[in-house]
């Protein structure tokens, strides 16, 4: 028999981001079904400018983005627990818009992200040199990481998926470990994407040697599925604590009122059904 659930599903989307479907209570009704605790909802942030627009809610929806988590919490009170957090992006400038964005309303779990196959973001940064526009991309994973906006940082290998013939471990990996290193320095936290195992390169966002590199520097680890449908809500978390295990980890983490809770890993998988 499962133990009593302990874990949380860290990364989930709605419809208002225009690629997801299904409303939080649908969500948190997987969430149930599959043994975890609770559910952070973590929908992409509206961006300045009309950036990216057609991939996240307009500035103009985010109170009801919020009042939407809220709906679903009351519903589920006493079965999940369900939580208001956001997947914030990040690129060099964004920074003052997401400060006040951050503050607009209590959040429980921040995951900063960078999006490299966003048109926006390719055009203003990729000039035709897939190992350039790499080393760009952990540097502005690391340089998120910094800014202290964030608890989490989401998906830390996604660049992998953009161009699969290019990327080459062994020659990212030095301009990976220096990304690390600042990472650590700050204590942010690193996720586990199970969403990793369904896109150009079928494996964990990161994989196995980036998440030993992670382990290596005693940075702390979340779980998350990138639910876009409800389905997906804790979908591969046995395999991803695995994984983790593999690398080293004896504990994987979450975040409530932004502060990281850390449970045994042994323990996680005891409770999932």
């Amino acid at each position: 028999m499962p133990s009593a659930p302990i874990l949380y599903e860290s990364h989930c989307h709605t419809p208002l981001c225009k690629h997801a479907r299904g409303e939080p209570a649908d969500y948190a009704a997987v969430a149930e079904k599959r043994g975890l605790k609770g559910l952070i909802v973590t929908c992409h942030c509206p961006l300045p400018d009309g950036i990216s627009a057609g991939v996240r809610m307009a500035p103009e929806e985010y109170d009801r983005y919020i009042a939407m988590v809220a709906e679903a919490r009351a519903a589920f009170a006493g079965r999940v627990d369900v939580r208001l957090g956001l997947e914030s992006d990040y690129y060099p400038g964004v920074e003052p818009w997401l400060e006040k964005l951050h503050a607009r309303a209590p959040l429980h779990h921040v995951l900063g992200s960078v999006h490299p196959q966003v048109p926006d973001y390719r055009d203003r940064y990729f000039t035709g040199d897939w190992f350039a526009y790499q080393q760009l991309y952990f540097d502005h994973v690391a340089a998120a990481a910094e800014t202290g906006l964030y608890d989490t940082m989401a998906h830390p290998d996604l660049i992998k998926n953009e161009s699969p013939s290019e990327w080459r471990f062994l020659r990212i990996e030095p301009f990976i470990e220096r990304a690390l290193d600042r990472i650590a320095a700050t204590g942010v936290a690193m996720e586990i994407n199970t969403s990793g195992l369904h896109k150009a390169i079928p494996e964990m966002n990161p994989g196995l040697a980036m998440l030993q590199h992670m382990q290596r520097r005693g940075i702390p680890v979340v779980i998350g599925a990138d639910a876009h449908r409800p389905e997906r809500v804790g979908a591969d978390y046995h395999t991803a604590l695995r994984h983790l295990e593999a690398a080293g980890y004896r504990e994987v983490s979450f975040f409530l009122d932004r502060q990281r809770q850390s449970v045994p890993i042994a323990a996680a998988k005891a409770s999932l059904r």
